[in-house]
Formats: C-alpha cells, structure tokens, sequence
C-alpha cells in the first residue's frame, strides 16, 4: 500500500506547533516534573507493535498475577478512557456508570474519566468546575495552551468522579496529520470518509497527549495508569506505548467489533469460528481499519481483559490475544433494592401489566389474569443474536403442551426491543383508549352505588338490588362494554411496522400459529419501541414492568456479557439466559445451584436450535405450572441471589487488571 501525505489545510483554529510539541515522537523521558528536577522513570525502549508484536498475554489459568513489587506506587492516578462518558450510547455506559461509586471509594480524587465531548448530553450528564491544582488541571490546562477545547467537571452521577472530555471538533483541522502518523508509525491506512474512524483517531490522539502532559506535570506519581473500553476508546493505547510515556496501560474489550458483524451474518458463529481468517473478515466488511486499531489495542496494553470467557475464546482467535484477566459487569444493587418491599411492588407493576393485557385482549375475550403468567424478553433488534428465534419456536411448542396438558393457566409473552415503526397501532390505542372509558364509566357507577347504599342503610332498611345499581347505571355500563367489544382476534404487535411482510419477528410468529387465538394458552404482544411510564399503552418504564413480570427470558446466541437477565435478577424477577452469555458462562462456573434461585442457562453452546428449545420449553413449561406460593418462594431466592452481582463483590476483578499493568510497567524498567 502506498503511502500519502495528506496536504495540510492552510486555515485552523489551533496555532501550529511543531511535530514535537503535537507529542509525534517518543520524548527521550518523562518524569514527576517539577521545575529542575531529573526525571526519576526512563521511558522502556518499546517496539512497535506491528513490526515486532507483542505475543499474546498468558491466560488466567496459565499464570497466576504476581504480587505488587514494593516499589509500585501505591497511589498511582488513574484515568479510565471510553467513548460513552456522559454520553448514553450502549452497555458501556451501564458498566461504567453503575461502577462509578466503587471506584471514586477507592481511588477519590485519583481519578478520572476520559472521552469525547458531546454538548447535548453533557449539558445535562456534566456540572463544569475550575481546574483542580493536580495533574488532572495542569494537563488540561496545556491542552487549551495548544488550542484544544477541552472540558472538565463531574459527572453527575453516585460517586460524581471527575471527567476531562475532549472537543473533537476543536482538533479536526489536524485530522489529515493524525491520520498521516498512524500509517507512519503504526502502518494503519484510515479510509475518507468514514467519520467514525476519523473520530476515534482525533480522540486517541488528544488523550495520548493530555496522558503526555499527566506525566509532565509536578506532583504526578509515575507510572499513571489509564484503562481503555473497546475499540473507541482504545487507539490511544498505541500512541502512548509508541510514544514510550510511563502508563501501564489495560485494554478491555467487551465484544470484538468483527465478532458482531460475523455472528449477524452466520447463525453457527462459533462452529465457524476456527476456521476465519480474522484479515480476510475484516477486508470483506470493510472495516479494516477499525479492526487493526482494536487488535493493536489488544496487543499495546500491558494487561488485555474481556468481560467473559466466552468472549476471550473470541478474542483470542479474532485478535490474537488471550485475556490476561476477566473484569465481569457488574450492578449497583443498592439501586434496586427496595428493603422489604418488592413483593409489593412487582403486586403494584403486575395491577398495571393487568391494565394493559385487558384493554388489550379482552375487547376480543377474556381469560382469568389471577392464572395468568408474564414473560417478557427484551434488548437491541437483533434477531438471531439476541434469541428472539428461540424464544418464539419455544413458545409455540409451550402453547401445544398447555393446549394438551389442558393446564389451567394462560401465558402472555412480550417482546420489547425497537425496531423500524412509524407510530403506536390505532386500533390498539383505541382499546386501550376505551378501556379508560370503561374504568371512568365503573368510577361513577361506584360512586353512585356508594351514596345509594348510605342512603337506604341509613334509612333503617337493607338495600335491592335495583335500589343500588339503577336504570341509569346500567345503561351507562352496557354503552361501554357494546362501543368496546370486538370480533377481531388480538393484534400481535402493538405500532405500524414499516416493513410489516418482511419483519423476521412476524414472520416466525406467523408460521408458528401464534396468532393469538381465543384458544391458545399463549398470547404474544411484540411492542417494537422502549417502555416509558408516559406511554398511553404500557404505562411503565422498563425497570417497573420487569419487576411486574414473573419470568424474564432471554436465550442470546450472541452476548459477550448481558445485563438484561442481570437487571432482572436485581430486580428480584426469575429470568433465563444461556450459556454463550457472558452472564450466563460466568454463573455457570460462579453460583451453585442458580436454577434453585431463579436463574435458569439454557446450553446452546453445544446443542443445535432443536435441543435448545426444547429445553427453554422445559424451563418455561415448569415455571407456567408452578402455583403462587412457589413463584413468591422463588422470587425471594432470586432476590437474595442478586448481591452475587453487585460491584462491590466484582470491582476485584479490576483490580487485579490494574495489579497486573502496574507490576508489568514496573518490572519493565
């Protein structure tokens, strides 16, 4: 491939200083800076990682991490870099958001979140604050000096840690130079035109500097650490280790990006996955440029972690590195937790699910709600990838089974996730709009029979009926029920679709039979947008209908961790998830007996669709069988099971990764 230099823009709002200063070339070494004084850590002569790759990392049963040496700093600063900080974009977010109370307890004011700057989301997400007399401030500081807008404050959540995040339009101007030494020095071609790349590039090169300056400033503790999330975050990683500046540095990776695109194109993802030519992949998806700076990434840091096993098989073949440690999400439990009282409150959130299933269903017929069970699955629209295939092929065969069995009960399953939809469906907002007038209809007659009943008690005589419930009133009642009644069966999914014919969901319920019959045991309701307590449809927001729900299920084919069956778990409500989970492989080997406490793994790892679903039929057919007082008994097992996941049991794993990078920097000298 040839090399191009990109001619520069003759405009820009930074002044322009000299290839040194833009921190392009490794400096001879870096110390705690304080005016005169030598530096004390001589910057490891570091090959450059594609020349000369590092090998991968050991394994976590292969070598155990090895004791802090005396001479580690036991306060080292320590900044973590993500592109979600203060921005809501996916599971990052969750992971670092929720473990930000654990860290700011350990680490205070030494540390610090990195990342872009987006002004709609940190105007809310981001309190501005003067600069800090630290490391912190002083590198911020420099990087105004050049011209970079650069934004510090907390974020305001638990914990409130301080952010420093970078302005990329500011430093756009300096794109083509930036692009210009990643081929340079790391032999990455970065296409025109991808935007996103182009981001990631500028936000590496900003944090690589601002870590330069870190290292500079007076009073700075050496070696800084810094921990990188995903490929977004990570290209800083090369510059730093190229740069030779004295971080121990940990990359994790919580899905490999090529990973993603191959799982969605190939439903046997894993039984392929020993035979991909991780290069070839990457060429045929057009991301190669995004693959070179997450497998340079890997293989820069000191420390590589995943948050599973199952994504560490994954890694190591895609990137070519092993995991030296496994960091597991965890959950801020305290969240969730609600003392003694989320027995009442799934009673509460249930009433409201209650609400909802009559305004929908029993326009059409009814079925007694006090033998009625919830399931629900939710998460992105990915159909094979987050089990959607699974969950419907299995509640068909739960539908002939009751059906059968002629069991008493009836199953309601919901499918939350977003896809492509113009607006709510108006013949079910106009249930749901009806039943309103229905429950207004039934307030007044309530009320009228509550005056009639004082009336004549008080007159000495025990009320009739006709006395009580008058012409009027039941005039009143019978408009509501004819205007509400229909012939129509239910409607499976609650919006307009914009592609109705071809939506795989659809279409499977639709060759299932699914159909949402008078007398099927199980009824689907696909609501193809997020829950909001201020929808005229299912008046709850996500975390309150799933403590409403009795059973969450969510079989992933591919799912480096899932917080989805986490968060209900926290959330005291019995869920399903699978073995190719993260969460679930980690379960797996960390609880014993998960299905006593609610926690059902269903083994997809090494079964073909058929045994999977059959055994998801079991696990559904068992719990749709249970009576009230096991379903209470489980949920309390459930809950109890929950503090299994909270950071503060968890955040060890981190530490360990940081243990390891720090030991290896050290010992690197």
């Amino acid at each position: 491939m040839a090399k191009t230099r990109k001619k520069r823009s003759s405009e820009s709002p930074l002044d322009r200083p000299t290839h040194a200063a833009l921190n392009l070339e490794a400096p001879a070494a870096v110390g705690p800076n304080t005016p005169g004084q030598e530096a004390t850590w001589t910057a490891p002569d570091v090959p450059d990682w594609i020349s000369n790759p590092p090998s991968p990392g050991p394994g976590i049963q292969d070598q155990p991490v090895p004791a802090t040496p005396a001479d580690i700093p036991t306060r080292p600063f320590l900044f973590e870099v993500a592109w979600e900080v203060c921005w809501q974009l996916g599971g990052i977010y969750t992971v670092l958001r929720s473990k930000v109370p654990q860290m700011t307890r350990t680490w205070d004011d030494r540390y610090c979140l990195l990342g872009p700057y987006n002004g709609n989301t940190a105007s809310v997400e981001l309190e501005p604050l003067p600069l800090p007399d630290t490391p912190v401030g002083y590198a911020v500081q420099k990087m105004r000096d050049m011209g970079v807008e650069v934004h510090y404050g907390r974020w305001l959540v638990t914990g409130k840690p301080q952010c420093v995040l970078f302005d990329i339009g500011s430093a756009w101007s300096r794109l083509a130079e930036f692009k210009y030494f990643m081929w340079v020095d790391h032999q990455i071609a970065c296409p025109d035109g991808d935007t996103e790349v182009n981001n990631v590039v500028v936000l590496g090169f900003l944090v690589s500097m601002y870590l330069q300056h870190v290292c500079n400033a007076p009073r700075a503790t050496l070696p800084v650490l810094a921990h990188y999330h995903e490929w977004m975050g990570g290209l800083a990683v090369l510059r730093v280790r190229h740069l030779g500046l004295p971080v121990a540095q940990v990359f994790t990776t919580h899905a490999t990006l090529l990973g993603r695109y191959l799982c969605t194109d190939n439903e046997d993802f894993y039984a392929k996955l020993p035979w991909i030519n991780p290069d070839q992949a990457a060429g045929h998806y057009n991301i190669y440029a995004r693959y070179c700076i997450e497998r340079g990434a890997a293989h820069g840091a000191d420390v590589f972690t995943t948050v599973s096993d199952i994504t560490g098989i994954e890694a190591e073949k895609l990137l070519g590195r092993k995991p030296d440690v496994l960091t597991p999400n965890g959950l801020n439990i305290q969240k969730f937790a609600a003392l003694h009282e989320f027995q009442n409150l799934h009673k509460e959130y249930k009433q409201e699910i209650h609400r909802f299933v009559s305004g929908h269903f029993f326009p059409s017929y009814h079925f007694d709600l006090d033998h009625t069970i919830y399931l629900f699955t939710s998460g992105r629209y990915e159909y094979n990838n987050k089990g959607y295939n699974l969950f419907i092929e299995s509640l068909a065969r739960l539908n002939h089974w009751l059906k059968a069995g002629n069991v008493p009960v009836t199953v309601v399953a919901f499918l939350i996730t977003r896809a492509p939809c113009r607006s709510i469906n108006v013949d079910v907002l106009k249930n749901q709009s009806m039943y309103s007038e229905l429950e207004q209809a039934c307030r007044e007659v309530k009320e009228g029979l509550y005056e009639n009943l004082v009336n004549t008690v008080s007159e000495g005589r025990v009320p009739d009926g006709r006395e009580l419930l008058t012409e009027d009133m039941l005039t009143k009642i019978k408009r509501s029920m004819h205007a509400w009644r229909t012939r129509r069966q239910p409607i499976i999914v609650t919006h307009d679709l914009l592609d109705d014919a071809g939506d795989p969901v659809l279409r499977q319920v639709r060759t299932c039979g699914l159909l949402n019959a008078k007398d099927d045991p199980v009824k689907i309701v696909f609501h193809p947008d997020f829950l909001s307590a201020t929808s005229p449809l299912i008046g709850l927001d996500y975390d309150q209908f799933v403590r409403g729900c009795h059973l969450g299920v969510f079989p992933s084919y591919y799912e480096p961790w899932g917080y989805t069956p986490m968060e209900a778990v926290a959330s005291g409500t019995p869920a399903i998830t699978s073995d190719l989970a993260g969460f679930g492989s980690y379960v797996t080997k960390s609880i014993e007996d998960p299905a006593g406490n609610g926690l059902f793994i269903v083994g997809r790892r090494h079964a073909s669709f058929d045994q999977a679903a059959h055994q998801l039929t079991e696990i559904l057919y068992n719990f749709a069988t249970k009576d009230r007082r096991a379903r209470i008994e489980l949920r309390n097992r459930t809950e109890r099971l929950s503090e299994h996941f909270d950071w503060s049991r968890l955040i060890g794993h981190y530490a360990e990764a940081h243990r390891l990078a720090l030991s290896r920097r050290t010992q690197a000298r």
